[in-house]
């Protein structure tokens, strides 16, 4: 959908909801990590970019110290009042609302109720980060209603604790990183201990395509705090033996190995793959920036493996899907993208073969499941900002 198309599908939805025009126009990008799992609560690096597809709100301000908030995604209208704010069960996708607007507060920031209407690009469950999406595009509202600005960076760390703290998900930096700090046509080297980031361009003759299984996660309460919790049990151990340990971050191989016996074994096979993870992200920024695009997929195979064999994080349904994948035309190689436990892949395929793999991968992973999934090119977008409808970037 162009965005034309889309503005006046949205803005249709929003008279009809609250009787008026919306005033604003916000947006915040989606992202795929293509190097990184789990890398980044471990203060590891992760390598990101944006995708072309993004969550928008449009809104209009309130006089009442009110929010009034609805999805043409998903079900449910909530409102509730900024003097008020409370988690929801009744309508779960606003607490990433009601987490932003509570942190700011925490904060100090004078807020502006409003009226707003979210409408997202991004599947939702499949891994791409609809849920920081949605965070940073809350908080542009805010800013964009208000007379104060927030610095890119502490954007970022704002949402992330909303969505810590609120929502009761432990997430590291990465997905409102990329959101916020977002940069078209390039690629985001994270550093998560230092919060900074590197941009980096991709050489020529690769196209990032997204594989979704269409088995959805539900990371909040699931094993992500488990995996969390089994790596700074492994932290926690060596640092009695290091001192200088704070995180898996701190930690070298020969460290781990050291201690094998001193470990549990199935938190060892966490640590060990967070440490070959970590060493991947930075081999595999270097092969994309240099044209090794073969390398780049050596290296997503051995992070899709890690994840199955050592870290346990994939689902029957991606396993089929990197076996369709593996088999397609003109790929280099593939791994799983976010959390794990379901949600999509993202392959490495050359640019002059995508339709040839997409089709291939369609028809291979329908047969193997009964599963249709969704098969998509991305490329890379500026960060959130409010929206600028006139450049149109056919968001999809």
């Amino acid at each position: 959908m162009k965005d034309q198309h889309r503005k006046v599908f949205i803005e249709e939805k929003f008279r009809n909801l609250f009787g008026e025009k919306p005033d604003i126009w916000v947006q915040a990008p989606g992202r795929v990590d293509l190097m990184g799992s789990h890398t980044d609560y471990n203060l590891g690096y992760v390598l990101i970019q944006t995708i072309n597809r993004s969550t928008w709100i449009a809104a209009s301000p309130r006089t009442d110290g009110k929010i009034r908030i609805a999805s043409l995604n998903l079900a449910g209208r909530a409102e509730f009042e900024l003097s008020r704010i409370e988690h929801d069960t009744q309508i779960p996708w606003s607490n990433y609302v009601r987490g932003v607007a509570h942190v700011l507060l925490e904060e100090n920031y004078p807020l502006t109720g409003f009226d707003g209407l979210v409408h997202s690009t991004i599947p939702f469950g499949s891994g791409l980060s609809s849920s920081a999406a949605l965070e940073v595009a809350t908080i542009e509202v805010f800013e964009t209603l208000s007379n104060w600005r927030i610095e890119a960076l502490q954007k970022a760390l704002f949402c992330q604790r909303a969505e810590n703290q609120f929502v009761g998900m432990q997430c590291g930096i990465m997905d409102q990183y990329a959101s916020v700090m977002g940069r078209a046509g390039c690629i985001l080297l994270l550093d998560c201990r230092s919060i900074t980031s590197e941009i980096k361009p991709v050489a020529p003759g690769l196209q990032v395509v997204i594989c979704d299984t269409r088995a959805e996660r539900a990371l909040t309460g699931s094993e992500y705090s488990q995996r969390r919790a089994q790596c700074e049990a492994g932290a926690a151990l060596l640092a009695d033996y290091y001192p200088g340990i704070q995180s898996l971050r701190d930690v070298s191989l020969d460290q781990l190995q050291a201690h094998q016996a001193d470990m549990d074994p199935v938190i060892y096979k966490r640590c060990y793959f967070i440490l070959q993870e970590n060493q991947r992200v930075l081999d595999t920024a270097a092969a994309l920036v240099t044209g090794r695009h073969a390398e780049a997929g050596r290296l997503a195979v051995e992070s899709f493996n890690g994840a199955r064999d050592l870290y346990e994080i994939v689902s029957q349904e991606m396993l089929c899907m990197f076996d369709a994948i593996m088999h397609a035309p003109g790929v280099f190689g593939a791994r799983g993208a976010g959390a794990g436990f379901g949600g999509c892949l993202v392959a490495f395929v050359g640019d002059d073969c995508v339709d040839a793999f997409m089709d291939y991968v369609q028809h291979q992973y329908a047969h193997s499941t009964g599963i249709q999934a969704e098969i998509y090119p991305v490329r890379a977008l500026d960060g959130a900002g409010v929206l600028n409808i006139e450049q149109d970037s056919n968001d999809e």
